[in-house]
Protein backbone atom coordinates (compact mmCIF):
# COMPACT_ATOMS: atom_id res chain seq x y z
CA UNK A 1 0.00 0.00 0.00
CA UNK A 2 1.27 3.29 -1.35
CA UNK A 3 1.88 6.26 1.45
CA UNK A 4 -1.01 7.67 0.08
CA UNK A 5 -3.28 5.19 0.08
CA UNK A 6 -2.81 4.97 3.78
CA UNK A 7 -2.99 8.30 4.74
CA UNK A 8 -6.45 8.20 2.36
CA UNK A 9 -7.65 5.31 4.52
CA UNK A 10 -6.97 6.82 7.53
CA UNK A 11 -8.93 9.78 6.14
CA UNK A 12 -6.22 12.16 6.68
CA UNK A 13 -6.33 15.23 4.85
CA UNK A 14 -2.81 16.80 4.88
CA UNK A 15 -2.34 20.39 5.38
CA UNK A 16 -0.22 23.40 3.35
CA UNK A 17 3.00 24.32 5.22
CA UNK A 18 2.50 26.70 7.88
CA UNK A 19 3.83 30.18 7.53
CA UNK A 20 6.70 30.51 10.02
CA UNK A 21 5.34 32.25 13.27
CA UNK A 22 9.15 33.87 13.60
CA UNK A 23 12.89 33.99 11.85
CA UNK A 24 12.87 30.52 10.73
CA UNK A 25 11.92 28.72 7.38
CA UNK A 26 9.59 25.55 7.90
CA UNK A 27 12.32 23.25 6.58
CA UNK A 28 15.84 22.69 5.17
CA UNK A 29 16.83 19.96 3.05
CA UNK A 30 20.63 18.98 2.76
CA UNK A 31 21.78 15.72 1.22
CA UNK A 32 19.36 13.03 1.75
CA UNK A 33 18.07 14.83 4.79
CA UNK A 34 15.18 16.97 5.25
CA UNK A 35 14.88 18.38 8.79
CA UNK A 36 11.20 19.98 9.51
CA UNK A 37 10.67 23.28 11.58
CA UNK A 38 9.14 22.42 14.96
CA UNK A 39 5.46 22.82 15.02
CA UNK A 40 3.00 23.42 18.00
CA UNK A 41 -0.08 21.31 17.85
CA UNK A 42 -3.46 23.39 16.68
CA UNK A 43 -6.84 23.20 17.29
CA UNK A 44 -9.90 24.44 15.13
CA UNK A 45 -7.25 26.30 13.60
CA UNK A 46 -5.25 27.63 16.76
CA UNK A 47 -2.80 27.04 19.20
CA UNK A 48 -3.95 24.25 21.20
CA UNK A 49 -3.23 25.73 24.33
CA UNK A 50 -2.83 23.27 27.85
CA UNK A 51 -0.33 22.26 30.31
CA UNK A 52 -0.01 18.26 30.29
CA UNK A 53 -0.78 17.23 34.00
CA UNK A 54 -2.49 20.66 35.06
CA UNK A 55 -4.99 21.43 32.30
CA UNK A 56 -4.94 18.44 29.91
CA UNK A 57 -4.53 13.98 30.22
CA UNK A 58 -2.52 12.22 28.45
CA UNK A 59 -5.04 11.07 26.05
CA UNK A 60 -5.57 14.48 24.44
CA UNK A 61 -2.15 15.30 24.64
CA UNK A 62 -1.37 12.27 22.65
CA UNK A 63 -4.08 13.48 20.02
CA UNK A 64 -2.50 16.86 20.18
CA UNK A 65 1.34 14.95 18.99
CA UNK A 66 -0.86 12.67 16.22
CA UNK A 67 -2.13 16.15 14.77
CA UNK A 68 1.15 17.78 14.81
CA UNK A 69 2.28 14.61 12.80
CA UNK A 70 -0.12 15.55 10.34
CA UNK A 71 1.09 19.15 9.75
CA UNK A 72 4.71 17.48 9.88
CA UNK A 73 3.83 15.16 6.97
CA UNK A 74 1.88 17.83 4.82
CA UNK A 75 5.64 20.11 5.23
CA UNK A 76 7.36 17.12 4.66
CA UNK A 77 5.24 16.67 1.41
CA UNK A 78 6.25 20.03 0.07
CA UNK A 79 9.87 19.87 0.92
CA UNK A 80 9.64 16.84 -1.38
CA UNK A 81 7.84 18.33 -4.18
CA UNK A 82 4.93 16.68 -3.46
CA UNK A 83 5.55 13.34 -3.13
CA UNK A 84 5.91 11.53 0.03
CA UNK A 85 6.91 8.31 -1.26
CA UNK A 86 9.77 9.82 -1.79
CA UNK A 87 10.85 8.90 2.25
CA UNK A 88 13.18 6.34 2.78
CA UNK A 89 12.77 6.51 6.37
CA UNK A 90 11.61 9.01 9.43
CA UNK A 91 14.69 8.82 10.92
CA UNK A 92 13.89 11.07 13.73
CA UNK A 93 11.50 12.84 16.12
CA UNK A 94 12.16 15.15 18.86
CA UNK A 95 9.49 16.22 20.81
CA UNK A 96 8.81 18.78 23.88
CA UNK A 97 5.44 18.66 26.03
CA UNK A 98 4.63 21.35 28.14
CA UNK A 99 4.26 19.60 31.20
CA UNK A 100 3.87 20.62 35.38
CA UNK A 101 7.42 19.11 37.12
CA UNK A 102 5.38 16.03 38.17
CA UNK A 103 4.19 15.30 34.86
CA UNK A 104 6.27 12.04 33.63
CA UNK A 105 4.34 10.79 30.28
CA UNK A 106 5.86 12.69 27.91
CA UNK A 107 6.67 9.49 26.10
CA UNK A 108 2.99 8.31 26.24
CA UNK A 109 1.87 11.59 24.17
CA UNK A 110 4.59 11.64 21.84
CA UNK A 111 3.24 8.02 20.84
CA UNK A 112 0.75 10.00 19.45
CA UNK A 113 3.02 11.37 16.71
CA UNK A 114 5.09 8.01 16.51
CA UNK A 115 2.09 6.14 16.13
CA UNK A 116 0.53 7.61 13.20
CA UNK A 117 3.96 8.04 11.51
CA UNK A 118 4.28 3.87 11.71
CA UNK A 119 0.75 3.66 10.26
CA UNK A 120 1.23 5.82 7.48
CA UNK A 121 5.24 4.98 6.56
CA UNK A 122 5.18 1.26 7.98
CA UNK A 123 8.63 0.28 8.63
CA UNK A 124 10.03 3.46 7.16
CA UNK A 125 8.07 5.50 9.47
CA UNK A 126 10.34 3.55 12.63
CA UNK A 127 12.52 5.74 14.31
CA UNK A 128 14.53 7.42 17.04
CA UNK A 129 12.65 9.74 18.97
CA UNK A 130 13.34 12.00 22.35
CA UNK A 131 10.37 13.18 24.07
CA UNK A 132 11.00 16.05 27.04
CA UNK A 133 8.62 17.68 29.36
CA UNK A 134 9.50 21.85 29.16
CA UNK A 135 8.22 24.72 31.13
CA UNK A 136 6.31 26.29 27.95
CA UNK A 137 6.08 26.30 24.42
CA UNK A 138 5.42 29.37 22.31
CA UNK A 139 1.56 30.66 22.17
CA UNK A 140 0.89 28.51 25.54
CA UNK A 141 0.86 25.31 22.72
CA UNK A 142 0.77 22.29 25.03
CA UNK A 143 3.12 20.02 22.44
CA UNK A 144 5.78 21.15 19.79
CA UNK A 145 7.34 18.37 17.52
CA UNK A 146 10.44 18.46 14.88
CA UNK A 147 11.14 15.49 12.46
CA UNK A 148 13.73 14.67 10.52
CA UNK A 149 13.63 12.22 7.37
CA UNK A 150 16.12 10.70 4.72
CA UNK A 151 15.16 11.16 0.87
Amino acid sequence: MSVYDKIKQLGITLPPVATPAAAYVPFVRTGNLVFISGQIAKKDGKAWVGQLGKTMQTEEGKQAARAIAIDLMGTLQAALGGDLNKVKRIVKVMSLVNSTPDFTEQHLVTNGASELLGEVFGEKGKHARSAFGVAQIPMGACVEIELIAEI
